[in-house]
């Protein structure tokens, strides 16, 4: 394998001595110091915000001298770069804010890594894996090439394990790497709705716990869903021969992918025929896979760097549709040159990736902020106005960008693939770049920026969180406090309100035209979350980041529903998330209307149903220290849910034997009648005895407290409970806020963390 590249060394202009000290938000303090700032052997910030970004613009702004026709020196446009993000109008995504100037260098966020169907393809991919998770990016896979398990392998005589087991090994190694030494990675795995295997990927992540490092998305073929339109069934093919391997039902699989989908959120789906012919390279190859939003696809080898405008502060009511048009195309040109730019400055963790990368120049030019521009313009974000003000943002946006990505052409050259891409076959252009719009996450750049999440609706409209000694500090959405103030309605009780149920919508004491603005995820229905999908997505290069928000007690019908409409109406892919449905995820915002824990069946005539026990049942023994001696506990699953639970108790008494055993036998009673874990935990957790230990995670205080212990970490490992056992949310593992699940991923607006890298 050839080396990472070298680091290239490009004079950096020195700060002006008047250069204006950014005005950070409580939050984006936060999170820069956490995240962004670079830090000495001791972990504390070797550099302040203003050193921070001058770094960054200093550092991209550099790479200008390398074309004499630019319009601009090099101290001109990093003063321009520096404007540009710390008047919070754009940011680029997060490797280039912690790395660019640094020694690392690595500034990309997405990478696509190719599987390839042999033992060194496979372990090359892990290796690759882990040297772009240890730089700050994310991956994604496609290992539709790997043959089916039980498949003949010729070099061995053996049989193939197949993609699912080698998925668990590249999860494995994930859990190992943190993200640009400060998390775990993320990926995405896709495989082929055609593969003989899809069934088994399907249901891959059924099991709580199981591959928790993978965003996991079918890739769906024009031919497969025309057969569940039809109700007709298709072909699995084995990818290594081509030869078919059977046939499924088409109807029946979509079904499959429903239901597993309306229990945890996974897997997502991904149109493959529909990204494929929006490729703009194809003599270079078929795109397989995406990032680990699924917003970004590339192909084998490829990286892209993103960026977002931020909406919010270009809000003009007094002009035209409400948008200052001007200063948006001002900050598209400067953003575009920005990314190209940061195309040249970055070092790439393999050479095959930085030479992909610039034969295509593909940039993500996306958006935040979009909810609080509808905010200040008065629109409701499920209206056919805020649809329509999508459309003309974006159709903009995309036009403006690739002015800009001609203008830099005509300086620069075009991207070298130019010719025989599609542009260079129609006369288009030429361009700079391959593409050049992307809506992306933006969770923590809109944490710093200070505004909504890319084009998500918010996700509450107020709410509380924790900052010291117990103390709770109360955060509103500036543009709903500052509605409410003018009409009047504005009161401290009304706001401790709103933080607890996070919306407005069901407050008839609110005024009514607020009501109707101030939506919040929950608020809209489904097929809004979809319609405001499309709208960007048909003036997107590459795809649209975005969550349709379900409530609880939505069906696997409506589930279906918005797959078919996502499909019909264009959508390169679609995440749906169902609150409540994971176990390390209960509903967020407090009291969601009408969103309730599911109920087991009620009794008939006074009988529960207890489900028989199957002849054959797998599960785990799990030690646990108590004040009597070593519990062992063993859980045995069905459906990756606890059906039985068998407790000893070594060396004690026969009287403690049996209470063990009878606590083991009604839990076990209880989850064979269809009650959940978080109601047996809320009973069981707390209880006091006689003697207490104290392990690494907390203090034991009892047998069933023990027993209460082992099943929250197995199955509740990142929620909360309220004192009287009541679920309450899925709490943010690094700072104990509240986590949300929007743009595709677990995410903390308080401190940043998220999931997805």
């Amino acid at each position: 394998m050839k080396s990472p590249e070298m680091p290239r060394v490009t004079p950096v202009p020195s700060a002006p001595a008047d250069l204006v000290e950014p005005r950070l938000n409580p939050n984006a303090e936060v999170v820069l110091t956490k995240r962004y700032l670079r830090k000495g052997p001791d972990g504390l910030p070797r550099e302040d915000y203003r050193q921070m970004f001058w770094r960054v613009a200093a550092t991209i702004a550099a790479e200008e001298s390398k074309y004499s026709s630019s319009p601009y020196s090099v101290a001109e446009l990093a003063q321009e770069f520096y404007s540009l993000m710390t008047s919070w109008r754009f940011l680029p995504n997060s490797p280039t804010l912690m790395n660019a100037g640094t020694e690392l260098g690595q500034l990309a966020a997405c990478f696509v890594l190719p599987v390839d169907d042999s033992i060194d393809g496979i372990f090359d991919a892990v290796k690759h894996a882990a040297m772009i998770h240890k730089s700050g990016g994310g991956t994604g896979f496609s290992f539709s090439r790997l043959r089916h398990e039980g498949a003949r392998v010729g070099s061995t005589g053996g049989v193939a394990s197949g993609p699912i087991s080698f998925m668990k090994i590249f999860n494995t190694a994930t859990e190992q790497i943190k993200q640009g030494g400060t998390r775990r990675g993320a990926n995405m795995g896709i495989l082929r709705v055609d593969h003989p295997d899809i069934v088994r990927f399907i249901e891959s992540k059924a099991r709580q716990g199981e591959l928790n490092n993978f965003n996991i998305s079918v890739a769906l073929t024009e031919g497969f869903m025309q057969a569940v339109e039809k109700d007709e069934e298709y072909d699995l093919v084995a990818p290594h021969s081509g030869k078919v391997k059977g046939r499924l039902r088409a109807r029946e699989v979509f079904n499959l992918l429903v239901q597993k989908a309306w229990e945890s959120g996974d897997p997502g789906i991904v149109f493959l025929d529909r990204v494929n012919r929006d490729n703009p390279t194809p003599d270079q190859g078929e795109i397989e896979s995406t990032n680990p939003c699924g917003e970004q696809p590339l192909l084998p080898y490829e990286a892209c760097n993103l960026g977002s405008i931020n909406l919010a502060l270009l809000a003009k009511p007094e002009a035209r549709d409400g948008v200052d048009w001007e200063e948006l195309a001002r900050v598209v040109h400067l953003s575009v040159r920005f990314l190209d730019n940061v195309i040249d400055a970055s070092n790439y963790p393999l050479p095959q990736i930085g030479e992909k990368v610039r034969t295509n120049r593909k940039i993500g030019l996306g958006v935040m902020g979009f909810a609080d521009l509808l905010f200040q313009l008065r629109v409701p974000y499920d209206s056919q106005e805020a649809l329509n003000l999508a459309e003309k943002i974006m159709k903009f946006i995309q036009t403006e960008s690739k002015s800009a990505s001609a203008q830099l052409a005509e300086e620069r050259g075009p991207f070298p693939a130019y010719e025989t891409s599609v542009y260079g076959k129609r006369n288009e252009g030429p361009y700079r770049n391959a593409t050049t719009t992307t809506i992306a996450p933006t969770g923590t750049l809109s944490i710093i920026a200070g505004c909504s999440s890319g084009i998500e609706p918010l996700f509450a409209l107020a709410f509380s969180r924790n900052v010291m000694d117990g103390e709770r500090l109360m955060e509103a959405n500036p543009y709903f406090e500052e509605a409410l103030k003018a009409a009047q309605a504005h009161s401290k009780t009304l706001m401790e309100d709103v933080a607890k149920k996070g919306s407005v919508a069901h407050m008839e004491h609110v005024p009514e035209d607020i009501r109707r603005v101030f939506v919040t995820a929950h608020d809209v229905a489904p097929q809004w979350h979809l319609k405001m999908q499309a709208a960007f997505q048909k003036y997107t290069d590459n795809a649209v980041s975005k969550t349709v928000n379900l409530p609880h007690e939505a069906t696997q019908q409506d589930i279906w529903n918005i797959y078919w409409m996502a499909y019909e109406m264009g959508c390169k892919g679609v995440t749906v998330y169902r609150d409540g449905c994971r176990a390390d995820q209960v509903l967020c915002t407090g009291e969601t209307p009408g969103a309730k824990p599911a109920e087991p069946k009620k009794p008939i005539n006074g009988v529960v149903n207890v489900k028989k026990r199957p002849d054959v049942v797998y599960g785990f023994t799990q030690k646990v220290k108590t004040g009597f001696g070593d519990l062992y506990l063993t859980i045995n699953e069905v459906d990756g849910k606890p059906f039985e639970v068998f407790a000893v108790i070594g060396k004690s008494g026969q009287s403690r034997m049996a209470k063990a055993e009878a606590i083991g036998r009604l839990v076990s009673l209880l989850f064979r009648s269809g009650i959940g874990v978080r109601p047996v935990v809320a009973q069981l957790e707390g209880i006091g005895g006689e003697y207490s230990v104290f392990t690494k995670k907390r203090l034991l205080k009892s047998i069933p407290d023990a027993m209460a212990y082992v099943l929250r970490q197995r199955y509740m490992a990142d929620e909360q409970l309220q004192e009287d056992g009541e679920s309450l949310r899925a709490s943010c593992p690094e700072c104990d806020g509240v986590l949300v699940f929007e743009e595709g991923c677990n995410k903390c607006h308080s401190c940043g963390y998220t999931k997805c890298g």
